[in-house]
C-alpha cells in the first residue's frame, strides 16, 4: 500500500538531500521534512566538548531553519511542496516520536556508514540505524 505521510528527517548532509529528492520523485503524497536539533549539552552535538551558549544555540536554530528552508525551496523546483518542522533532542529518539505523534508510515533517511571517518560513522550512522531497527513504519535508507 502507498504511503499517504512520508518523514524525510535532514542533516545537511549529501544523502539526506538525495533521500529528499528520492522521496519527492518517488512518492505522491504529504511529505515532511524534519530537523532535529541535538541539544547542546548532549554528546551527539559539538556541545558535549564545548560549553553551550547563546550565540552558538542561535547558531543551531538558524542552520536548522535555513535546512528545511532549502527542503522547500528544493520541492518547489519540482511543483512540489513540503510541510516542515524543527524539533529539539536526541535525533533517533526525536524521529521516532515524530513518527507516532504524527502518524507518519513512511521514512525516507541518508544512511552515512559508507563515506565518514570513524566518529561520524558512529554518530550519524547509529541515527539511521535506530531508526531502522525501532520505527514502527517502512524506513527507506538512501545510499
Amino acid at each position: 500500500m502507498a504511503p499517504t505521510h512520508v518523514l524525510v528527517p535532514l542533516d545537511g548532509s549529501p544523502l539526506a538531500d538525495e533521500a529528499l529528492t528520492y522521496a519527492l520523485e518517488t512518492f505522491d503524497c504529504r511529505i515532511t521534512v524534519l530537523n532535529v536539533v541535538a541539544p547542546l549539552d548532549t554528546g551527539m552535538s559539538e556541545g558535549g566538548m564545548l560549553e553551550p551558549d547563546e550565540d552558538r544555540r542561535a547558531a543551531a536554530d538558524e542552520r536548522a531553519a535555513n535546512l528545511v528552508d532549502r527542503a522547500s525551496q528544493q520541492a518547489n523546483e519540482v511543483g512540489r511542496q513540503v510541510e516542515t518542522a524543527v524539533e529539539t533532542g536526541d535525533p533517533a529518539e526525536t524521529i521516532l516520536d515524530y513518527v507516532e505523534e504524527v502518524d507518519v508510515d513512511q521514512v525516507v533517511m541518508g544512511g552515512h556508514s559508507e563515506t565518514r571517518n570513524e566518529i561520524a560513522r558512529r554518530l550519524l550512522g547509529t541515527v539511521a540505524t535506530a531508526v531502522v531497527s525501532e520505527a514502527p513504519v517502512t524506513v527507506t535508507v538512501v545510499r
